[in-house]
């Protein structure tokens, strides 16, 4: 968001500057998404709800998990929140006490560690690279669990690399965790529906049934349904951790947004197609962006399974031109090329920058080019 705001700035000033800084899709919101809202307002539903969600909503989230992921949540443990980053940091609240430890694999979404640390407890960073898919292995996370761990954030398909885990790799994370009745696994699945690997999406729950006790299932509809600023998450797990989530809510933010939920019902119970109509357009931009990151010179960058970003390993390049980090590229991108990206660094893997292809393939193949042109 930063790099979005700096790019913005630069623009206002007169500067050339493609931002590919943004998580978030470039479609508009469905029609009948937004003439659900509409409807909603003129209805008059734009009173409080519940603290966790109306109850049609917290129903076809249920309902949604067992039709997608063959997860059986009764709505009561379900919950709503303003985005599904309220639900990550509500879980560590009500999981983490000062003292305990959340392992968070490397490359991971920027506000994974800080949410442990408001929690008062550690983030314990484990390091994954290209050469293994930037994918967690079982011999990595039993090295990391030690009796104060409390919590482990998986993210598949992830943020910024867009690697995903297959069933049996769930599977194998499972077996490890199940000598470990401690941990609690948050998983979140925000980018489920932007996929295009060959087996199909697995839920961690589904994959270790196991271990659906203690497992949050974290969603929303930001991504699947280009409804970023609509600002509705939601997640399912056990009764007693969405009972301690509700509380923390309820002294936060109470409900989210009414009008919100009421599009958020529709986008879940309405016509799905929009979402291929996307994956489409994001499958197209992945293969060319990859494609044309991986030709260039100290450049290696690996194809995602899903969701809307190239991870790129640059530490050739950054050798190469003399510079000292992966946030000095970014900023020779910027200023040379007026192409705007994502330090690695910000993602726990320096040497790296995060790619957003959420924009057209015109503007895609501009950056591209003015890139390869600034590392010579």
């Amino acid at each position: 968001m930063a790099v979005t705001a700096l790019a913005a700035e630069l623009r206002a000033a007169g500067r050339d500057v493609i931002g590919l800084a943004a998580g978030e899709p470039d479609f508009d919101t469905p029609e009948h998404i937004r003439e659900a809202a509409i409807r909603a307002i003129r209805e008059g539903r734009t009173r409080y709800t519940a603290v966790d969600g109306i109850p049609e909503l917290r129903a076809a989230v249920a309902d949604k998990f067992r039709r997608d992921n063959t997860l059986d949540y009764p709505p009561g443990h379900v919950i709503v929140s303003s985005g599904a980053k309220q639900i990550c940091y509500n879980v560590c609240q009500a999981v983490l006490d000062p003292g305990d430890e959340a392992i968070i694999p490397a490359p991971y979404w920027v506000s994974y560690p800080d949410m442990v640390r408001l929690a008062g407890a550690e983030p314990v960073i484990v390091q994954t690279g290209l050469c293994d898919g930037f994918l967690l292995s079982p011999e990595q996370l039993e090295s990391a669990i030690t009796p104060r761990t409390r919590l482990l954030f998986l993210n598949s398909p992830g943020n910024p690399s867009g690697a995903a885990y297959t069933a049996a790799q769930l599977a194998a994370l499972g077996e490890v965790l199940a000598e470990h009745p401690d941990v609690v696994v948050a998983t979140d699945e925000i980018y489920e529906h932007i996929w295009w690997a060959p087996e199909a999406f697995t839920s961690f729950a589904a994959a270790c049934p196991a271990l659906f006790d203690r497992t949050v299932t974290i969603n929303g509809v930001s991504k699947a349904y280009a409804m970023t600023g609509w600002r509705i998450g939601y997640a399912a797990g056990p009764a007693v951790l969405i009972d301690a989530m509700k509380k923390l809510q309820s002294q936060s933010t109470s409900n989210a947004c009414t009008i919100s939920q009421h599009a958020a019902l529709a986008a879940l119970t309405g016509d799905q197609t929009c979402i291929a109509t996307m994956v489409r357009a994001f499958r197209e931009r992945h293969d060319f962006v990859v494609r044309a990151l991986d030709a260039m010179e100290g450049i290696r960058c690996r194809p995602g399974e899903g969701a809307f970003y190239a991870f790129a390993d640059a530490r050739d390049t950054i050798r190469r031109l003399g510079l000292a980090d992966d946030t000095e590229l970014c900023q020779l991108l910027l200023n040379e090329a007026g192409v705007a990206v994502v330090p690695g660094s910000a993602f726990g893997t320096p040497d790296h920058f995060r790619l957003s292809f959420a924009c057209g393939m015109e503007t895609l193949r501009e950056a591209l080019s003015r890139i390869s042109r600034a590392i010579g």
